[in-house]
């Protein structure tokens, strides 16, 4: 069973190891045996074996296996070991001995820190029959201190053993924790539910939504077509019933008939029109987006307050049963198992295919309310609203494309974005392409490219996305080629490139052929590392080299870094084509500047460097020069000295060969002749 409910639900773990530890005497194994065995032990081993309870013990059928520890101090690293492998841990402490519970505080939490144990942990007070009736004091007085230092424990409860007091409760609510944990869901100080939350059942609500009319009617709420999920929908009505009785009335008959009904009958309409009534009052609302219930049905704003109720009261295993019926894991993403996996050889690259893409515009025009081509902020933001996160909030993504002069993305900008993330982690893309509604095979949004040796052999690259690596020594103005490249202004203040940035953009080509490229800046200090990994030219469709015109030390960096990246190609046969650039054309040039690039040039086979000025403005084409290189990946392929020698070698090793293979050939024929020739005299004579 629980294997069989680990494979419908991907998120959910298919046993819960639970380790109990705390101070000598404070009741750890009597706990453990009373809970497994109902029956009180007369006497317990100083530490009990790994105990497994009984898979139906609790509702969820998920195996349980217990693990006491020792107290002693020369069992702490196994202690410590036995804690590392937890998912949750049980702390206890005596109720009788108020020291032991200031050691959770000063020793166990802290030491749980130390080890980096990040589990939910669950503190019991042990032996509550011998507490001195005259120093009572509530859980909740003892603990929210404690509680408010240690945000990572779950729940406190306390028990007796001896006295069968909440001792199956203790490991429901360790297992609960794992199987159905709050932190994901819920942030206790503002009793909100968490931005991820709120994203995954937006997302969730949406599916739901067939009409889209942004609430869910009667007919929705009863079918969770087309899920085809019938159990869901009626645990998730009846908790609401059995939460609202427990509002609404202490008859515990009432309550009973709630829990009997989960999974059962089909709903009837009154039933529905109970809870959207129960939902109105609650949220009246005062304007069209805080109502809870409309005309139409229940709200977007109805259904997160519905989940928020259950959190609030303890039922978390509604709201997690529906995000994993979903496909969402405890961190509440996708399970990994609903994203696919590309693989690709080194010179592979993956783009969004045409019926991927085709989405995307309708996407963009959905969103971009005014028809000004200008998706604004708010506007990308309410996209992935439906996602855990914006992709495009962090490098190597953020401000990678073009903005508008309002500060949106056009619709080229908003393409090109998805074309760089498909580019550089094409699993992501897919996953992120789920998350905004996609709803055509994962799989086969995403097209492999041709390897670009075979584009060489062909001479012709059929790909709609080039990736051209940018180097250039400091001051040179490869930053400033690449941020004009997506419509930056030219800063005449400099300003060292740390780390690669990427740009990314649409270039017209003649004819009306449309093709995105990225541009990759590698700065200066980053080239040796980069080249320190044989496939680390692979990818790169198309290398730029940028030189201050102005500089003849400039200059000679650039031809250097040439020559290193030539020779990285030629060693490890992921030769690239080469362009170079000759930037800062506004500037005098340093003298015998055309000659020194004419003649390197023409000794490594590649073109005369094109210049530009980013400060007038002038690119001269450039990025259009580049993408028709990169078109043409057996062109422009930079040849150094070793190289050239290599060839001549190999082309005098061949030709030696061929020789010797044809000398060999004649002298077989001419044995073979002669063998003929004796036959024949022989048979003659």
């Amino acid at each position: 069973m629980a294997k069989a409910a680990n494979k419908a639900h991907p998120g959910v773990k298919s046993a819960v190891r639970i380790v109990v530890a705390g101070d000598r005497g404070t009741g750890k194994s009597s706990l453990i045996v009373t809970a497994v065995s109902e029956t009180f032990p007369s006497s317990v081993p100083p530490v009990l074996p790994p105990t497994r309870m009984p898979d139906d013990f609790y509702p969820d059928r998920v195996p349980i296996t217990i693990i006491d520890t020792s107290s002693k101090v020369e069992d702490a690293g196994k202690v410590a070991e036995e804690l590392k492998r937890a998912d949750a841990v049980v702390l206890t402490y005596a109720c009788d001995r108020p020291e032991t519970l200031d050691r959770l505080s000063t020793f166990w939490l802290p030491e749980l820190r130390q080890i980096e144990v990040k589990v939910p942990v669950i503190v019991v007070g042990c032996k509550l029959d011998l507490r001195d009736e005259n120093q009572q004091v509530s859980l909740e007085q003892v603990m929210s201190p404690i509680m408010q230092q240690f945000r990572e424990i779950e729940t406190c409860i306390e028990c007796s053993a001896f006295k069968h007091i909440q001792i199956p409760e203790v490991f429901y609510y360790a297992q609960k924790a794992v199987l159905h944990p709050t932190g994901p869901l819920f942030d206790q100080e503002s009793q909100t539910l968490k931005p991820r939350c709120v994203r995954a059942l937006k997302r969730i609500f949406i599916l739901c939504d067939l009409d889209r009319d942004g609430a869910l009617s009667d007919a929705e709420l009863n079918e969770f077509q087309p899920y085809k999920l019938q159990c869901l929908k009626n645990m998730v009505i009846w908790h609401i019933l059995l939460v609202l009785c427990e509002e609404r009335s202490s008859n515990p008959k009432l309550q009973r008939l709630a829990r009997s009904k989960c999974f059962n009958a089909p709903l009837q309409p009154s039933e529905i029109v109970g809870v959207k009534r129960v939902v109105e009052e609650k949220l009246p609302g005062g304007g069209a987006n805080d109502m809870g219930v409309n005309d139409r049905g229940l709200t977007l704003t109805g259904f997160l307050f519905l989940h928020a109720l259950f959190i609030e009261k303890g039922r978390l295993e509604t709201t997690w049963t529906v995000l994993r019926k979903f496909g969402y894991n405890n961190d509440i993403k996708l399970s990994d198992e609903l994203i696919p996996k590309f693989k690709l050889a080194p010179d592979q690259s993956a783009e969004l295919t045409s019926e991927a893409v085709e989405y995307l515009r309708n996407i963009y025009e959905l969103f971009e309310s005014d028809g000004d081509n200008n998706l604004r902020p708010a506007e990308l933001e309410d996209i992935f609203s439906t996602a855990p996160e914006s992709p495009w909030d962090e490098p190597p993504y953020k401000d990678a494309a073009e903005k508008t002069a309002l500060g949106g993305l056009s619709a080229n900008a908003f393409l090109s974005e998805w074309a760089l993330m498909t580019l550089l982690d094409p699993s992501k893309a897919v996953e992120n392409l789920i998350y905004i509604g996609y709803s055509g095979d994962p799989s086969a949004a995403v097209r492999l490219t041709r390897r670009r040796r075979l584009d060489r052999k062909k001479q012709q690259s059929d790909r709609n996305v080039f990736q051209c690596f940018v180097f250039g020594p400091k001051k040179s103005g490869k930053s400033a080629l690449v941020n004009s490249f997506i419509g930056r202004p030219f800063y005449d203040s400099y300003a060292p490139t740390a780390e690669e940035i990427y740009a990314v953009n649409v270039v017209d080509l003649p004819g009306g052929i449309k093709k995105t490229l990225v541009l990759r800046e590698i700065p200066d200090d980053g080239v040796k590392k980069l080249l320190s990994n044989k496939e680390s030219l692979a990818s790169c469709d198309i290398a730029v080299f940028v030189y201050d015109s102005s500089d003849q030390s400039s200059w000679k960096r650039t031809t250097e870094l040439l020559v290193d990246v030539a020779s990285h190609g030629e060693d490890t046969g992921y030769e690239v084509p080469c362009l170079i650039v000759a930037a800062k054309d506004d500037l005098n040039s340093f003298p015998m500047a055309i000659q020194e690039s004419t003649r390197v040039s023409q000794d490594m086979g590649i073109e005369a460097p094109v210049p530009i000025s980013s400060k007038m403005g002038d690119t001269n084409n450039v990025f259009r020069r580049i993408v028709t290189a990169a078109e043409h990946p057996h062109l422009s392929i930079p040849e150094t000295e070793a190289g050239r020698s290599r060839k001549q070698y190999n082309r005098l090793v061949n030709h030696s060969l061929m020789f010797v293979s044809v000398g060999a050939a004649v002298a077989i024929v001419g044995l073979a002749a002669y063998r003929v020739y004796a036959a024949r005299k022989n048979s003659s004579g």
